[in-house]
């Protein structure tokens, strides 16, 4: 077979020919490829043995729980390092909790939040545990890192007080937030530069509320034993899970949906309309550990 030769010819034909194919080629759209979705991670964890008695925690469990939640989230095996991730040294750090009467954070969870930043290397003296008497505390008035912590229930006002709820004492007037069944409770965050200095939140759920009858209402037949932490560094998807599970709760029990009297929009609204985080489960990844027994979610 006779090889055939390239000649200069040859060559000044392709060279006539490349830049019209070159400039084909720059005009065809070509997709980038898409970026994955950025999820905010949420950690459930349960533990059939969380509570004594009713309302009552074991405080080595619940190390343990907040333990594990802690290192899955960070992604560090190590307990005193994962808390690092979080918390420095020189920070000034405000664990904002939650007193109300019948349902409260519980000492066990804010000891058990207050261990871990002691070991983190935080001198004693720079950590405070405050709710309604945060905007005069003097640790949370310097503070540099805040610590939410708060147990789940139904409200009156805002449908569910969970996370995002849990800062209204930081303003002087909270009733000014009730309208509109609490919508922008989201605004507090940001405009108190409270995003940036939370650097976790914890849902208690060992024995949330699943149902409201008026302002301030409580009663023990509307608890139930979940066993539960949820943990997130987003308090807005940290409180739409919660809210999943509590709005399952309600379905168990009453037979049928039953939506809650007022609705609690202001979380969706905390990402739609404030940016505050995510709600749509879509964008959250829940990582589930330990007990399954009825996790409704």
């Amino acid at each position: 077979m006779k090889k055939k030769t390239f000649t200069r010819r040859d060559f000044l034909k392709v060279a006539a020919v490349t830049p019209v194919m070159g400039a084909v080629a720059g005009s065809l759209k070509i997709p980038a490829a898409e970026k994955p979705l950025q999820k905010s991670k949420v950690v459930l964890i349960r533990d059939e043995n969380a509570l004594l008695s009713f309302k009552k925690p074991d405080a080595e469990v619940v190390q343990r729980m907040l333990d594990e939640a802690v290192t899955t989230l960070v992604g560090e095996k190590d307990v005193t390092k994962a808390w690092k991730t979080l918390i420095s040294p020189d920070d000034v750090v405000g664990i904002k909790t939650n007193i109300m009467r019948y349902l409260p954070t519980t000492p066990e969870v804010e000891n058990a939040i207050k261990k871990r930043i002691l070991d983190a290397g935080v001198a004693e003296n720079n950590i405070g545990i405050d709710d309604r008497g945060v905007r005069n505390n003097p640790i949370f008035k310097k503070a540099t890192a805040l610590i939410n912590a708060r147990p789940a229930r139904t409200h009156h006002w805002s449908g569910i007080g969970s996370c995002i709820k849990n800062y209204i004492m930081f303003v002087p007037k909270a009733f000014e937030y009730h309208g509109d069944s609490c919508a922008d409770l989201a605004t507090i965050w940001k405009d108190l530069n409270l995003k940036d200095k939370t650097k976790l939140n914890i849902l208690v759920m060992l024995n949330p509320q699943f149902h409201t009858v008026g302002p301030h209402s409580y009663a023990d037949k509307y608890i139930w034993e979940y066993k539960g932490l949820i943990v997130s560094k987003d308090p807005v998807a940290a409180d739409s899970t919660g809210l999943r599970i509590i709005e399952a709760k309600r379905k168990e029990y009453f037979g049928e949906d039953v939506p809650m009297k007022t609705p609690a929009k202001h979380i969706r609204l905390a990402e739609t309309r404030h940016g505050l985080g995510v709600a749509d489960p879509a964008k959250i990844e829940l990582i589930k550990l330990g007990w399954e027994d009825g996790i409704l979610i």
